[in-house]
């Protein structure tokens, strides 16, 4: 519900503070007198489209704050954006416009004083109004608008039923694309799949397991090679280790021992020698493993050909594998997996196209299969919609109206299976035809506002009701039954009409009149500078025109609702005036008796 709402410096308004009440709040005024200022205001301050003519003549700033009281609904919105509350009951959204350089208009939008993005206004929007207008006709038209509106009167069944269809939409289009690329690129998947089974192919027949074994394979190639030659210096070391046989040297051991013979001597009359007696009995011993290590590996050598050529093979292959796939064998091992992995991805995780044609076909009649139980549910609310329809326009002054609201089959999407149409029958005899093509202005008035009725009492939708002007070609009893409705809403509703009916004013719950006033002595110092630089005349140049609201009190009211009548207050003129308002209070007894100036 909007509970007041302050504009500074917008259009023609230079400052003016509306306090709303619950029920039906009424604008009255001259044609031009400002009541759209107003509306432009309101949806300014919830992210409407700005321009610069909203900007007062002379001023480089404009202010408008709407004040709504929270809702359940809101409160989340509040959680889920993480804004703190003002309060528990109020929610401020405020909207700050400005000229910037060269003449740029610039824009804030601010919940709570927190900035916000246009994106989430709009969510916000949703929750606190919904305007009615006959400006708003053309989108209503369009068979997707109408799908929307039917999915909405069916209620959160038939939403939770559509999401369904939305996500078996996504799975399906997931299926169908995965076989889509899998038939584009068949030939190319092929050619790399030819490419990389003859690589693995090459790989795998190599057998690589041990990044390390070429370097062991070269080393042992190396010793095979040379068995003769280690064989000569192991015998060559084990003589100088241990024992020289040919007797043309002596053999580190026999040194080793004469030098331990000459140590052991000093021990005897040295005990500080002693340590070193030890170090030389250690190096015997240590020499002496060492001719014996010498000479194991000696015995152990022997010439093996069939080993030799096994090494140079292998060594050959795996040369020629790092020559192609390498440059180490380490990487080409990494190659090998890469090639596989991709490999697996190119067969689908070893899915066929059979797979994939099963799988496509499975997902497609789920998604039928979910479209078909919306368009039944669709048609259920479509029945519903269209009797509550033609008994919200009876009283409308269409009692002989037919409605259909139209279901034919299309392709499943993400939005169903269902075309939907609205189709009218204004006057008896004449056959139903999409609204585009039968409605006039009023009638569409009507169908709107009828429209409405049947959407407040199926969801909660927003707390605010604005109507601009529906009552445009109608009159009389229409007129009448018009304002018996929108009273009837604001029963669930806040409703704010902008009306020249006096019928309909009557039945507001708060009444206010909008009109222009000619004010001397307003002009800002900026005005006086621009139009004196330009030689215009001072005095006349003082003179500014304003947006007035004014809440009426029951007299002022009568007289309102007078001048709507006759365009005068004569006595025939009051008389009708205070016929309306005693026909109103019979209606709503809890009308207010009065109401404060708050111009």
């Amino acid at each position: 519900m909007l509970v007041s709402l302050a504009i500074e410096n917008f259009a023609l308004i230079d400052r003016l503070d509306l306090d709303f009440g619950t029920g039906l709040n009424v604008l009255t005024g001259e044609t031009g007198a400002g009541k759209s200022i107003i509306l432009d205001a309101i949806d300014a301050a919830l992210g409407g489209k700005a321009t610069g003519r909203f900007l007062r003549t002379g001023a480089d700033r404009a202010a408008i704050e709407a004040t709504f009281r929270i809702t359940p609904a809101i409160a989340s919105w509040l959680d889920a954006q993480e804004i703190d509350r003002i309060d528990e009951e109020s929610l401020v959204c405020g909207r700050e416009l400005a000229l910037g350089k060269r003449g740029v208009l610039r824009s804030r939008s601010r919940v709570n004083g927190v900035l916000v993005n246009r994106c989430s206004l709009g969510e916000l929007r949703a929750l606190l109004l919904d305007v009615t207008a006959q400006g708003q006709t053309g989108e209503l038209m369009q068979p997707a608008r109408q799908r929307e509106l039917l999915d909405r009167y069916g209620g959160d069944v038939l939403q939770r039923r559509r999401a369904a269809v939305a996500k078996a939409w996504e799975h399906d289009r997931a299926a169908q694309n995965a076989l889509d690329r899998y038939r584009q690129s068949e030939q190319s998947r092929l050619q790399r799949l030819d490419l990389l089974q003859y690589q693995l192919q090459e790989l795998d027949a190599t057998d690589l397991g041990d990044p390390d074994e070429l370097d062991e394979l070269l080393q042992e190639r190396d010793r095979l090679a040379h068995v003769v030659e280690l064989q000569q210096l192991a015998y060559q070391g084990y003589s100088a280790l241990y024992q020289d046989e040919s007797g043309e040297a002596e053999a580190a051991a026999d040194v080793l021992a004469r030098a331990e013979d000459a140590v052991a001597d000093m021990a005897r009359f040295d005990s500080q020698v002693q340590p070193l007696l030890e170090l030389v009995q250690s190096a015997i011993a240590q020499v002496v493993e060492a001719g014996r290590q010498v000479s194991a590996y000696a015995a152990n050598l022997e010439a093996d050909p069939e080993r030799f050529d096994e090494v140079e093979t292998r060594t050959g292959q795996l040369k020629q594998i790092c020559r192609k796939y390498g440059p180490t064998l380490s990487d080409a091992i990494t190659l090998r997996d890469r090639l596989q992995a991709e490999l697996d991805d190119l067969t689908v995780g070893g899915r066929s196209l059979d797979d994939l044609e099963r799988a496509a076909q499975d997902s497609y009649d789920a998604l039928t299969g979910v479209c078909a139980q919306l368009s039944r549910q669709r048609r259920t609310a479509a029945r519903r919609l269209e009797k509550q329809l033609i008994a919200e326009l009876a009283p409308l002054g269409m009692e002989k109206v037919r409605f259909e609201c139209a279901l034919e089959p299309q392709p499943p999407s993400a939005n169903g299976a269902d075309r939907v149409e609205f189709r009218i029958s204004p006057n008896p005899g004449e056959g139903l035809k999409p609204l585009a093509e039968t409605a006039s202005g009023g009638e569409m008035s009507r169908f709107l506002l009828a429209l409405k009725a049947c959407f407040s009492q199926t969801e909660l939708g927003a707390g605010t009701l604005i109507f601009d002007e529906i009552d445009t070609g109608v009159s009389g009893r229409v007129a009448s039954a018009i304002g018996e409705t929108l009273h009837q809403l604001a029963r669930r509703h806040q409703v704010l009409c902008v009306t020249h009916q006096p019928l309909i004013a009557a039945m507001a719950d708060a009444h206010f009149r909008v009109a222009k006033e000619v004010m001397p002595g307003t002009a800002t110092d900026r005005d006086k500078t621009v139009k004196q630089a330009r030689g215009k005349a001072a005095a006349g140049d003082r003179e500014r025109t304003v947006v007035r609201v004014t809440a009426l009190d029951r007299a002022t009211r009568r007289d309102e609702l007078a001048q709507l009548a006759g365009g005068h207050s004569g006595e025939d003129a009051i008389a009708f005036a205070e016929s309306l308002l005693a026909q109103a209070r019979s209606r709503q007894p809890d009308m207010p008796s009065a109401a404060v100036d708050r111009a």
